[in-house]
């Protein structure tokens, strides 16, 4: 197995469906299983959507935000996360040429699978369960 590609942090952000783009968001991939409520595709301005690294029905459904179930959660989701090297290592090549910007909807800015992910792409290394 090669090497996770090291890129600069800088370069890997996060941003909510429900604020403007920006120019300054560079390449933005919603990370979202199912689309944002009330966003239009203009609106989203979104250059991929990567439904499949997002978590499973199941797992989202079984998480509902709950602060609580976040360690959990993110214990979880980082085991579903493990088959998709291919997806992780095409943001990682991407943030080596420059900005991208992880969209997500949840209000919840700190408690949710756009904020794992972030840290999976981070730490460099493959996730593991």
């Amino acid at each position: 197995m090669t090497p996770p590609l090291s890129f600069p942090a800088a370069n890997l952000r996060l941003k909510r469906a429900y604020e403007p783009a920006s120019p300054d968001d560079g390449t933005r991939i919603l990370v979202d299983r199912l689309w944002p409520r009330g966003v239009s595709k203009e609106r989203a301005d979104l250059s991929d959507w990567m439904k499949d690294i997002a978590p499973s029905t199941e797992l989202r459904k079984w998480f509902g935000h709950d602060p609580a179930k976040w360690d959990e959660f993110q214990r979880r989701y980082r085991a579903e996360l493990a088959p998709h090297e291919a997806e992780l290592d095409q943001i990682r090549t991407l943030a080596t040429q420059g900005v991208v910007t992880l969209i997500y909807s949840a209000h919840d800015e700190v408690h949710n699978d756009a904020v794992v992910l972030h840290q999976v792409l981070l730490a460099g290394t493959a996730p593991t369960g």
